[in-house]
């Protein structure tokens, strides 16, 4: 007689039994259901595999990303509220108008708000047709009507608007004919055509559209939103005029660039502290946002089929190459502390005179060694007028020190005269002159140009983020000058340098670069 196998003494074996019965039995219940519904049994399988993949995936992607694409995370705190205007900006092919498509969808199927009523809207009205039409064949589908049963009146069922039986509607409209409709939800799908962003009338009219016909198109401006996604196509189009209006802004270029991570909080969040949304994951120079779909090939012959401006905008979402102007950031250095010999600093203002909005105030502080070698070490910049313009440069002095030179510019005329005498005497004690402006600014950033060129000019990068933010808004405005928006920061610059260059002790010969080396 064999010997008597020994008794497993583990619960192990039995606990699966249960959990496999568990298992099996809620998913039997569940296809019992779908049946019920006149879901065939073979459709019934995909779905339920179909959703237990979904959830997956959904639960093991990392900081609200799926691969390097964004999950519903923006869209869903549209949904809960928590954001009320939010801007995309994301290169050509990456879906974003199905995610809208499919965000009305949702909201009207599995989170039971068939009432919400929605305007899409796009330069051609045959896209925002098209997508009205492919929201309505969806909802109508039978696979939607067994999961979330939802009547579509016969009396309004047309490819422009269609309304549900909730009282909910899906209306879609040209952009250049918003006015007359409202919403819950505003749905903007581009905006502008690559064509008409280049010309200043069209992407005039279009950001006047977006300033003036989009911001009261809401039934309750409080409660409902305004979603804007796009491919950036100028540094003045209505992405700009979206983000100068607070949007939160979910920005994913096509290859990362490290100094642009695009990080989004929710403001305020529910204890009141900023709360983190999303943060792009990927951590390479270069690395692909999609590279499932776009490989680095097919990115690449891209590139050279867009060219430079092109491929910058529509792809980088930086509407205007990285070295497409005097300046290249290739020239620009990086030293993580200043050497100990400097022998002089300056910090050179230019003045703006409008609050929250309008030209910046931006006051640059240049440090110069004994080797002819200048130290970008900060800039402070607002916007703002009068009073604040006077803080501003006294609160920025009383933290430089009384080493750092102080220069001003004095506008044409008894009145910039008057204000320019105004800031000196506002900060008496301190070695202060402001001088009238000579030549165009272009001539003017000449020198800097040069300079910098041969790599005599160096970023103070101290690897605090708090301290370092100035470094990409300044090295963007050199790089579009003079064809940027903004000129602020290049006219500081450049009046620093002019004025540490032309020193008594040791000046520079400005364009004299042979022998300089290049960091």
């Amino acid at each position: 007689m064999p010997a008597a196998l020994p008794r497993s003494t583990s619960v192990w074996p039995a606990l699966a039994l249960v959990v496999n019965a568990f298992v099996w039995g809620t998913s039997w219940w569940a296809f019992r259901q779908l049946e019920a519904r006149g879901l065939h049994p073979l459709w019934a399988t995909v779905l339920i595999y179909g959703m237990a993949v979904a959830v997956i995936l959904l639960l093991t992607a990392t900081d609200g990303c799926f691969g390097y694409l964004p999950s519903p995370a923006h869209l869903e705190a549209v949904t809960r509220g928590d954001i009320k205007r939010l801007l995309i900006t994301v290169p050509p092919g990456m879906m974003k108008s199905l995610i809208l498509v499919f965000w009305t969808a949702w909201e009207w199927g599995p989170k039971g708000a068939p009432h919400i009523q929605v305007l899409s809207t796009s330069y051609s009205q045959a896209n925002t047709f098209r997508d009205n039409m492919k929201l309505r064949d969806l909802v109508k589908s039978a696979k939607f009507q067994a999961l979330w049963p939802l009547t579509i009146r016969d009396d309004a069922d047309a490819k422009g608007k269609f309304i549900n039986t909730a009282s909910g509607f899906a209306e879609a409209r040209p952009f250049s004919k918003m006015t007359g409709g409202r919403a819950n939800r505003v749905k903007i799908d581009d905006p502008h055509d690559t064509e008409g962003a280049e010309s200043p009338v069209q992407r005039g009219a279009a950001v006047r559209i977006m300033r003036e016909a989009i911001s009261d198109r809401l039934n309750n401006p409080v409660e409902d939103a305004i979603v804007l996604i796009m491919q950036r196509l100028h540094e003045l189009d209505c992405a700009a005029t979206a983000i100068s209006l607070g949007y939160t802004h979910l920005e994913l270029p096509m290859e990362f660039e490290p100094a642009r991570r695009c990080v989004t909080v929710l403001r305020p969040a529910n204890d009141g502290n900023p709360a983190l949304l999303f943060e792009d994951p990927r951590t390479e120079d270069g690395e692909l946002l999609f590279p499932e779909r776009f490989p680095r090939a097919e990115v690449e012959g891209i590139k050279a089929a867009k060219g430079s401006y092109a491929y910058a905008g529509q792809y980088q979402q930086r509407p205007a190459p990285r070295d497409g102007g005097m300046f290249k950031r290739a020239w620009f250095g990086f030293v993580g502390a200043l050497p100990s010999d400097i022998k002089a600093r300056t910090r050179a203002w230019d003045l703006g005179a409008t609050e929250g909005g309008g030209d910046y105030t931006a006051g640059v502080k240049l440090a110069r060694d004994p080797r002819g070698v200048f130290y970008v070490e900060s800039v402070a910049r607002d916007q703002l007028a009068g009073a604040g313009v006077e803080r501003l440069i006294k609160n920025t002095a009383d933290q430089d020190g009384k080493a750092t030179r102080v220069r001003l510019p004095q506008d044409p005329g008894a009145a910039g005269k008057a204000y320019a005498a105004t800031l000196v005497g506002i900060l008496a004690g301190y070695d202060v002159k402001a001088t009238p402006p000579t030549g165009d600014k272009e001539t003017r950033a000449k020198p800097a140009e040069a300079q910098a060129e041969v790599g005599n000019v160096k970023l103070l990068m101290t690897g605090d983020p708090a301290r370092d933010a100035w470094i990409e808004p300044f090295l963007a405005e050199l790089c579009l000058f003079p064809a940027g928006a903004h000129d602020d920061q290049v006219d500081a610059f450049a009046d620093a340098l002019n004025d540490l260059a032309l020193t008594r002790e040791a000046p520079v010969a400005l364009f004299a670069t042979y022998g300089s080396s290049r960091g």
